[in-house]
């Protein structure tokens, strides 16, 4: 007997029912645990089922991964509650890190099996505005900016970030209104990004233009630039995966065309670092064998830091999913993740296509922190405590957010569920939550320099 897992793709995955040999050995330690969490909706459950999963893995038993995993299907549902939606995910990554190792054993072909279309603009507006998982960066990252940027006449924003500039029109608009009058913005976007939803159906370019229109209307004088550093960035979701193995090539070329010369930086201008869900994407791993080679992260960082900006404002997910070991990123993953699938569920139908659309998307993550290891594993998100570390350690100060902006994202989450609140935690970090639980943190910073000065 098989059973099936379909999601809204025409792919289905197979799985041999392992139920006569697993449940009736009363020698097997585990039989007891998985026959009785046999449609059990408890995370508690899922969770020892999943860590049974990544041990089998560990310790290369196949049979016992995929008995775990036919067990997992039978509580995995795309369209039902937070638990079983999440699972579907976790199972879909199972499964395709099983098909690498034994392709032949299940109908599956261990590549990206969730095809994303490519969003019109006014999607993707609607899109960042589900739940506050992107705008509550947006809103304390612009009004820590418009106050480091007071009295310049002049400004120019380096913008690494996931969302198309979906941040920058509020700016805009807040800056035309700036009582002492609105500066010259510039805003200067690297031509690759990663490979990660959601996608765009226009250029870099394109929303440049668009952003210059709106500027012109609001009469703010305005120019957009891309940093064209070789290959164009990942729009193709068909070519997700091979370019993935070559995602640590594009940034290593970014970072060598990060230079005052190539990004024409300018004395009179103040000059913005803007980092959004960007940092996890740059390699955290030593880069040689020296012990003063240092990581594509942390090279980043002190690049960035040698520019002198005026202003370095970081803004990721606050959870610590890159432990080399397969075990502990379930746990911290499945611990973490739950909750924008717990957000969804209490505004959205479970068939809504809005909500399918935004969970298939976090199922990528978890399919690439389950199913890949080394460089193609790219999603490699630290904590905001171990990222106020590695900043401290290059040589920054953090800066902390006034009363307007803390103001600001509390009126924010008051136009969502009442779930969703903030706190303030170490470093001045702004910490977005819910139901008491950390998901995204925002912090800024400056160069020691500067805090002397």
């Amino acid at each position: 007997m098989k059973t099936e897992l379909r999601g809204n793709s025409n792919t289905s995955i197979s799985l041999q029912n392992p139920s006569s040999t697993l449940f009736s050995n009363p020698q097997s330690s585990l039989s007891g645990a998985l026959n009785g969490c046999l449609g059990s909706l408890d995370g508690a459950c899922i969770e020892k089922l999943l860590l049974h999963c990544a041990s089998a893995f560990e310790h290369n038993d196949g049979t016992l991964a995929q008995q775990v995993m036919w067990v997992l299907n039978n509580v995995a549902s795309l369209v039902g509650d937070p638990n079983q939606r999440l699972t579907s995910w976790f199972l879909r990554a199972l499964i395709s890190r099983a098909s690498k190792v034994c392709p032949t054993a299940m109908n599956f072909d261990g590549g990206s099996t969730i095809r994303r279309r490519n969003m019109p603009v006014t999607e993707l507006a609607v899109y960042v505005d589900l739940i506050p998982w992107h705008r509550f960066g947006f809103c304390a990252s612009n009004s820590a900016i418009l106050k480091a940027i007071e009295g310049y006449s002049k400004v120019h924003i380096l913008d690494f970030s996931i969302t198309h500039c979906m941040q920058w029109p509020t700016l805009i608009d807040a800056l035309a209104k700036r009582a002492e009058g609105a500066p010259s913005l510039r805003i200067t976007v690297p031509s690759c990004r990663p490979p990660v939803p959601p996608f765009l159906n226009v250029s870099s370019e394109e929303v440049g233009l668009r952003l210059s229109n709106f500027a012109k209307f609001r009469d703010l004088p305005f120019e957009f630039n891309v940093i064209d550093h070789g290959p164009s960035s990942f729009t193709s979701s068909d070519q997700i995966m091979s370019k993935e193995s070559s995602h640590d090539l594009y940034f290593e070329s970014l970072l060598n065309h990060l230079t005052p010369s190539m990004l024409d930086l300018r004395d009179d201008e103040a000059l913005v670092i803007n980092c959004q869900n960007w940092l996890r994407y740059l390699s955290d791993e030593q880069r040689g064998s020296n012990v003063q080679d240092s990581s594509l992260r942390d090279a980043f960082i002190c690049t960035v830091k040698g520019f002198n900006p005026c202003i370095v404002v970081v803004v990721d997910e606050d959870s610590d999913l890159s432990a080399p070991s397969l075990s502990s990123r379930i746990t911290a993953c499945f611990n973490y993740l739950w909750i924008p699938f717990d957000a969804l569920e209490t505004f959205l139908l479970k068939d809504s296509s809005q909500r399918f659309e935004y969970e298939s998307d976090i199922g990528h993550k978890i399919e690439n922190i389950i199913s890949f290891e080394g460089v193609q594993r790219i999603e490699r998100l630290e904590s905001g405590i171990k990222l106020s570390q590695r900043m401290r350690n290059a040589g920054f100060s953090s800066v902390s957010f006034c009363e307007d902006t803390v103001g600001e994202v509390r009126s924010l989450l008051e136009e969502h569920a009442s779930g969703w609140g903030m706190k303030i935690e170490e470093d001045h970090m702004l910490v977005l939550t819910w139901k008491g639980h950390n998901s995204v943190f925002s912090t800024a910073w400056v160069p020691n320099a500067s805090m002397q000065d």
